[in-house]
Parts: C-alpha cells; structure tokens; sequence
C-alpha cells in the first residue's frame, strides 16, 4: 500500500512516500524536495563467517542525467563518484552508524539513487531522511529514524535548508541532524 508525508520547510514542500517502488528492497522510500527527487533502499544479509565489525556500505548514486545532462562518453558517464558524492555518502554513514544493535553484524546496504535535481536543492540531506525512513520501515534493528537538516546563514540572516547559490554567497554552511525519540 502506498504512503506518503507530506510537509512545508523553508518554504518548499518536502514528501516521503513508500511502498510504490523497490518492494524486493527490505525497505525503500522515495524522497523529493522541491523539484529534487531521490529513491533510498536498503537491504540487509546474514553476517560473514569470522566478521569482527560492522559492515555498512552506503552508497550516492548521482547520473548526470539527472541534472539533465548528458555526457559524451562511456567513462564520463559511469565513472567514479565525484567528491560532493563521497562527502553524501560519509555523512550519512555517521547519522546512521551509531544507531544499529552493538555486536550487529549482519552486512547491511544503503543506496540512494538520485532520479532528479533541480539545481537549486541539494540532495544530501534528503539522502540522510531517506536512508533514516527506510531503515525504520525495514525489519533491520535500527533505533532511528533521524532528522537532518542543513542551515545556512546568509546577509546576517539564518535559512533552514538553503538553496545552492545561497550556501556559496554563505557564511556557514552547517549540515545538522539528531535522532528522534518514539
């Protein structure tokens, strides 16, 4: 059955929805903010034979096609992540590390694909509620979800998830998030 929620922030509506896409996934959620849109799956195997850690992959898909760019050549097209990509996938690893089982083993993934970027919302916090929303949905031990936003302080004034040119004409650039309590 389809779900979706649905909310006002910073002046542009931010919808979570789940249980159209990605069923095979233990648990998927589609995210968009403003014309941004991303889809966040997670899955889950049973632990390796002499695992002594945690092993999370989070993953940041970013095409170019969802820029609306199309590039030339094979390797432009599926190279490696760039560095914005990388710098997504780490902060949302620390959001979410901290808050599975201690002596959890089981190998879990995250992957966020984005679909669309409207080039003026960033996506990295809306793969951080992603990844958070579906965790919680799936039958992975996870004592989340997370909240995270992103403030920026511009001409003397604080913005709850600003726009790309408003972080680079910016003072600050502070990336936030905190686990919310049933």
């Amino acid at each position: 059955m389809e779900q979706n929620f649905t909310r006002e922030i910073g002046g542009r509506t931010l919808t979570v929805g789940w249980g159209k896409l990605a069923e095979q996934a233990g648990g998927a959620v589609t995210v968009s903010y403003g014309d941004t849109l991303l889809l966040s799956t997670v899955c889950t195997a049973q632990p390796r034979e002499g695992i002594d850690f945690f092993p999370l992959t989070v993953d940041f898909e970013e095409r170019s096609y969802a820029a609306g760019k199309i590039p030339g050549s094979f390797f432009r097209r599926e190279g490696r992540p760039s560095q914005d990509a990388i710098l997504a996938m780490r902060i949302t690893d620390r959001c979410l590390r901290p808050l599975f089982p201690k002596g959890f083993r089981d190998e879990v993934q995250v992957i966020t694909s984005i679909f669309s970027v409207d080039q003026e919302n960033p996506p990295e916090i809306l793969s951080i509620l992603g990844a958070s929303t579906a965790l919680t949905i799936s039958e992975i031990p996870f004592d989340g979800p997370v909240a995270a936003t992103r403030i920026g302080y511009v001409a003397g004034e604080l913005i709850v998830n600003p726009l790309f040119n408003q972080i680079a004409e910016g003072d600050m650039d502070l990336v936030g998030f905190v686990r919310i309590l049933h």
